[in-house]
């Protein structure tokens, strides 16, 4: 479905005689707004999820599909000695504290309980293994067996459709009706006719996006990034930025974003970053490394990106080999043929195109002990034979977005909260901080997931508040 059409906000109602009256209307069907659904179905709260795709999918789709949370029953099960608290730390160490504290408080409290529930509707989750990601104290990333987006995707909204919440896909919002207060009272979207089609609503979630997508705004907010390969979802098209530019809405941490510097080019695929963390290294056409690639992979995107043509190359061993291809997405990278093989130093210089003295001392000061100018510290050489493939740096998502509170009500400039209006997952500031380096792997579908959960709770709350005095005063 197209999105030329610039997304508005308008005041009154909409020009209709009978306009359906939902309590909770969702923007967008992503894990946030399909989280939001499950847990508001579960309270017996009516929700209308509003998708522009003929297929749920997003940014999540794309993804790993590892959600990191603490405290879920599936981590207890393992055996895991986690808590809320040390996820909160880990998350504000990696942004240096400069995280909204409350953002990350909420999300990691909330993360655990998030799981349970996603559990409860039949999706089974299991922690990865294996590894760390970079800035994780404990192994909390939670996966379906699968290992792909694209699976949680699809089991979440199984789920959603085992409820009575309704899904219209192929359905783009591109009005928001408000009154004088500031309140929503109503959504338009495009049906795949192009006939207008509203719907009022008690409260609105904008669970739909970030501005990604939107080559405009990426040029203004994102600058270094204007020109990068962007590996999200084109629906990130700045929707949510722009109603709440126009609403007078607060805007936060906009300089935030997901980069990824393990981008395989040219063929688009994402390479796990467990390729670097079980010891590969990146070289650049140089044939040296060039950053502390362990720092994580939202940052390595800058590093990667300020290379001779933007290209580096992941180089591992048949150790590391044997652990990536556990990985869908590695898998796919192979077989379209962005694997190299080589069979010793030699080889490996001919691929990356390198002085074969520079490359052997590059790889000779990979060693047990070893500290790198950088800082890294190598636990294991790398052993013959070798295996590379070209990346580059990419754009993922972006981090920051509408100014929320700990209830993911959407402030105004002086912190009050707007009347009904609500944002989470890309739609909101995220707990990455104000720069890529802040990005702890998982963070995206930390703040969908956790930030569905916690949205989806601010109605019930909300709703069981609005009974309690009307009880009271009847």
């Amino acid at each position: 479905m197209s999105g030329a059409m610039t997304p508005v906000v308008r005041q009154g109602l909409p020009p209709v005689d009978d306009l359906p009256q939902i309590s909770v209307v969702i923007v967008g069907a992503g894990a946030c707004g399909l989280t939001a659904a499950l847990v508001l179905q579960d309270a017996g709260v009516d929700c209308v999820l509003l998708e522009r795709d003929a297929i749920p999918s997003g940014s999540t789709a794309l993804s790993s599909g590892f959600i990191p949370a603490a405290g879920s029953a599936v981590q207890r099960a393992a055996g895991i000695d986690d808590s809320a608290a040390q996820f909160a730390a880990d998350i504000m160490g990696k942004t240096e504290g400069t995280a909204a504290a409350n953002l990350v408080r909420a999300y990691s409290e909330a993360s655990g309980p998030a799981m349970d529930a996603l559990a409860r509707h039949g999706l089974t989750f299991d922690i990865l293994d294996g590894f760390l990601y970079p800035g994780h104290s404990v192994r909390r990333m939670h996966s379906l067996p699968e290992r792909t987006g694209a699976a949680l995707m699809a089991a979440l909204e199984r789920a959603v459709q085992a409820t009575d919440a309704h899904v219209m896909t192929k359905t783009l919002v591109r009005e928001l009706w408000v009154d004088a207060s500031g309140k929503v009272q109503a959504v338009g979207c495009v049906r795949p006719d192009g006939a207008m089609e509203y719907l009022g609503c008690d409260t609105l979630l904008l669970a739909c996006n970030g501005f990604g997508g939107n080559a405009g705004l990426r040029t203004e907010l994102l600058p270094d990034m204007a020109h990068a390969v962007y590996g999200g979802h084109e629906g990130n098209d700045g929707s949510a930025l722009l109603w709440g530019r126009a609403l007078g809405a607060a805007m936060a941490d906009l300089g935030g974003y997901q980069g990824h510097g393990s981008w395989a080019s040219p063929h688009g695929v994402l390479i796990s970053w467990a390729v670097i963390m079980d010891g590969g290294v990146q070289i650049n056409r140089e044939g040296r490394r060039f950053h502390d690639e362990t720092h994580g992979y939202s940052e390595a995107a800058v590093h990667v990106l300020a290379q001779t043509d933007g290209i580096a190359w992941n180089v591992f061993d048949a150790q590391t080999l044997a652990l990536a291809r556990t990985f869908p997405d590695f898998q796919e990278a192979e077989a379209a043929g962005a694997l190299k093989t080589c069979v010793d130093i030699d080889t490996l210089a001919d691929v990356i195109g390198c002085d074969v003295a520079v490359l052997r001392e590059t790889l000779d000061g990979i060693a047990p002990g070893v500290n790198a100018a950088d800082g890294r510290r190598f636990t294991r050489s790398l052993v013959a034979p070798y295996y590379a493939i070209r990346v580059t740096g990419a754009l993922f998502h972006t981090q920051g977005g509408l100014d929320i509170d700990a209830a993911c009500r959407v402030l105004r400039p002086d912190a009050s909260p707007m009347p009904n209006l609500l944002a989470a997952g890309g739609a909101a500031r995220g707990v990455s901080g104000n720069a890529v380096w802040g990005y702890l792997s998982g963070n995206g579908l930390l703040s969908a997931v956790a930030g569905g959960y916690i949205a989806a709770n601010t109605v019930i709350d909300s709703l069981a508040a609005t009974t309690n005095t009307q009880e009271i005063s009847s």
